[in-house]
């Protein structure tokens, strides 16, 4: 190429062609460059003329990098080379070209000029960036979802596991994306009965499928109640992947659970308020027929000698009598409308009293004693005489429940805003298909002699006029715990 006419024939070749062309010397200064880089670039020939590469290309004074500069390949290895470089325009905006340097050898192989082309990819690149942040975003929604969103291939093969489905699913580290197998996340056939329904218009239209519940496995093997809904991703009409997002049903279901165990509570309130109110109504219309009853009878046994059968017969209804006047206090002390004397008690010196009354009882002789009263435990807002019965009611069933002996604890605690206390014996124990029965009125375990199945009623009544709450564990021939929970004094 060291003819000149050759030279100039290839700069006239150049001016035909549809892209910016420029001609270097291997000492990488321009000599020359096409009309449509001119014009492309709103450059005059003495902006480029006898410049170097680096002030034509990329508006710069600083050579490039030596290990960056692709015209090192070129000269030693005399092949082209491409480098993509972003660069200012000199109006300041982005600018991405993909240089291709070619080299022109002369007869003896050597490097006599540079010919490089510049294909403008600044829209390209510049999309590609917008996609990138558009992909990033979307990928950070996805992640961030507080729902579980999978994405597998049509063969089932794991494209995308969120942070929740990791959750969902037991998985702590990220799932190995293109081996793991959706499948094996849904109890068997469950993968196949999706896919069935999203081909179908019956679900919410072909690829698409409403929320629907079902089950699936974690990596524990345990089956997950969720809500799913799911979609078909198409690329040019074909099915290319599917989309998964579940919602785990369990907190909802445990929620649902409460609110039935209240609605349940309160239907059961409801009903021994209806109890309470009737017992008063039947109590009182019992309770002066029973007097007279007491009365007349005990004035026939004045007039009968001891030794007479009827005085026998006559004695046995005066017992029957003296129980009926029981039953009708307990009816009376369930139903009634209390006026409660609310002031600052300490539960602890309740307990302490209760037990200095009922301890020397012949009940109690053969019953180990045992207080674990938690020290310094803040007052609560309680009437003092209903508390005692609650607490002596509670250390009597104990009681009746070890004839034979054993131990009864009682401890107080502070829990956080409630003062807990626990009655735990070593007794016969509750069958458990009565331990739900064990508050209600009339219910009872004991014989009829000595229980009127009133006390936990009228016992549970009192603590929930506390706001607070009782409740029961029992181990058949084990024991039984009642644990109370009142709130502390302000709260």
């Amino acid at each position: 190429m060291e003819d000149l006419t050759l030279l100039k024939r290839f700069l006239e070749y150049c001016e035909s062609l549809p892209f910016p062309i420029v001609i270097l010397k291997p000492d990488r200064t321009a000599i020359s460059a096409n009309s449509i880089f001119f014009r492309k670039y709103g450059l005059k020939k003495k902006n480029v003329t006898n410049r170097k590469c680096h002030q034509v290309f990329f508006h710069s004074d600083d050579p490039c990098p030596e290990l960056e500069c692709p015209l090192n390949i070129l000269l030693s290895e005399k092949r082209p080379v491409s480098n993509i470089k972003k660069t200012l325009r000199p109006d300041g905006s982005d600018f991405y070209g993909d240089l291709i340097y070619s080299p022109l050898l002369n007869d003896d192989g050597k490097v006599d000029y540079i010919v490089a082309t510049i294909k403008d990819i600044t829209r390209s690149r510049l999309m590609e960036a917008d996609l990138k942040k558009t992909k990033e975003f979307l990928e950070g929604i996805i992640e961030s979802s507080v729902n579980a969103i999978v994405v597998a291939d049509m063969k089932g093969v794991i494209l995308l596991m969120n942070e929740s489905a990791r959750k969902l699913f037991g998985y702590t580290d990220k799932v190995e994306v293109g081996k793991s197998i959706a499948e094996y996340y849904y109890t068997p056939g469950g993968a196949r009965s999706v896919m069935k329904k999203l081909r179908s218009p019956d679900y919410g239209g072909v690829g698409k499928l409403h929320t629907t519940e079902m089950k699936v496995i974690n990596s524990s093997g345990e089956e997950i109640p969720v809500e799913m809904t799911a979609s078909i991703i198409y690329e040019d009409g074909k099915e290319v992947a599917s989309m998964a997002i579940f919602q785990d049903l369990r907190p909802k279901i445990e929620e649902e659970k409460k609110v039935e165990e209240t609605r349940i509570q309160l239907v059961q309130s409801d009903k021994l308020a209806s109890i309470g109110r009737l017992a008063a109504g039947v109590a009182h219309e019992i309770n002066n027929p029973l007097g007279g009853i007491a009365m007349y009878t005990h004035l026939a046994l004045e007039d009968l000698p001891k030794e007479s059968s009827s005085y026998e017969n006559l004695n046995k209804v005066v017992n029957l009598a003296e129980r009926c006047k029981k039953i009708i206090k307990g009816l009376l002390d369930f139903s009634r409308e209390r006026e409660f004397e609310i002031k600052p008690v300490n539960v602890n010196n309740i307990i302490e009293e209760i037990f200095s009354l009922v301890e020397t009882q012949a009940l109690f002789q053969n019953i180990e004693i045992t207080k674990a009263l938690g020290p310094n435990l803040p007052p609560i807002m309680g009437d003092r005489s209903q508390l005692q019965q609650v607490f002596i009611n509670l250390a009597l069933n104990a009681a009746e429940a070890m004839r034979d002996g054993g131990k009864l604890i009682v401890k107080s605690s502070l829990n956080n805003s409630f003062i807990e206390i626990t009655f735990t014996d070593t007794g016969s124990g509750i069958p458990p298909e009565d331990l739900d029965k064990v508050f209600e009125p009339f219910f009872t375990t004991k014989s009829e002699e000595s229980g009127t199945g009133l006390g936990l009623a009228v016992s549970h009544g009192i603590i929930t006029e506390h706001k607070g709450t009782v409740s029961i564990e029992s181990r058949l021939n084990e024991g039984t715990t009642f644990t109370i929970k009142l709130p502390v004094s302000g709260t």
